[in-house]
């Protein structure tokens, strides 16, 4: 039994984006001696580049809780302050990436809050990776950090079913949520030892598990390609919505989809043609049928649904 329960354990917290602050406010909530959060430096955005404040610093001064922002995580300045606050145990989620003179520093080691049931989906999008790939499940997993990105000893792990229309940004409100309830409950059960740490699946080469990976989405990524299925499309535009949005081409001018119906129905037109009625649908032909876009938005213009942008949209050609 560890000598300390968890409201002794002096807790240092690590994350930058929303998804990070639904953990952190289930510790704070739950009385956990939360000692300093660590996140991002504030960045200049918007029109008139001001320097803006990451969620997770928000929710921090909110609450009070000592910040801090290191540029860089080997700077000796900052490993000193972070020895000062004697934690206990550190948490990250959605944090970079750390070197070992920082995850190895607290007694208990570093804990990770991912959102995949690992060993599947290690890496920076697992979300919408999940959705891309038409999986019907996910989940979130806590681990022990160790050298390799995401392969250290599972703690816990909880499933979540994806639905077939769900887009990535539903799906992420539900896994923070998801998270975070985890994240306490391995701390709690941790605190009373009741907790066995369990290597990942694949970590060996004994381990016959073939992985699906979830790299950073690159601009590439967001591309339609028509001469796919309408299930890979369909999940494409789910995948990548609302942020940072799958795209394609009309009459020459990028259009970002953020929601579309499958058709399967015969198509004897070219895959990427379009066709509409120029009131209620607008459709791009595939491999095995047409899908329907719902939701959209042409550069240049406001996202806006189907029937509001072609109740003001001239088309240029006479549409199939």
């Amino acid at each position: 039994m560890h000598e300390k329960t968890l409201k002794d354990w002096r807790i240092i917290f690590m994350g930058t984006p929303e998804f990070a602050v639904a953990s952190l406010d289930k510790l704070v909530q739950a009385g956990c001696q939360v000692v300093g959060v660590i996140t991002a430096p504030d960045k200049a955005a918007g029109r008139g580049m001001q320097l803006q404040q990451s969620a997770v610093k928000k929710y921090a001064v909110e609450k009070d809780l000592f910040v801090l922002q290191p540029e860089k995580l080997k700077d000796p300045a900052f490993l000193e302050q972070l020895k000062s606050l004697q934690a206990d145990l550190q948490v990250v989620v959605a944090f970079r990436m750390l070197p070992e003179m920082v995850w190895n520093m607290p007694p208990l080691g570093t804990i990770n809050v991912h959102g995949s049931l690992l060993p599947q989906y290690r890496g920076a999008a697992p979300i919408n990776w999940a959705i891309i790939n038409g999986e019907k499940e996910t989940g979130v997993t806590t681990f022990k950090l160790k050298h390799e990105i995401d392969t250290g000893n599972i703690l816990l792990q909880s499933k979540l079913p994806i639905g077939e229309n769900e887009n990535a940004g539903e799906l992420h409100d539900r896994m923070k949520e998801a998270g975070a309830s985890l994240l306490l409950e391995t701390l709690e059960k941790l605190s009373t030892d009741e907790i066995t740490e369990i290597a990942q699946p694949g970590s060996t080469t004994d381990d016959a598990v073939i992985l699906q990976h979830a790299p950073k989405i690159f601009t590439e990524t967001c591309q339609i390609n028509w001469h796919q299925t309408t299930a890979q499309i369909h999940n494409l535009v789910r995948g990548l919505s609302p942020y940072p949005a799958a795209y394609t081409q009309l009459e020459g001018k990028k259009m970002k989809v953020f929601a579309t119906e499958k058709l399967l129905q015969k198509t004897t037109s070219l895959p990427g043609t379009f066709e509409t009625d120029k009131k209620t649908y607008l459709r791009f032909a595939c491999s095995d049928g047409y899908v329907n876009i719902l939701d959209l938005q042409l550069e240049g213009k406001k996202r806006m649904p189907v029937t509001d942008f072609l109740r003001g949209y001239r088309f240029a050609d006479p549409p199939a």
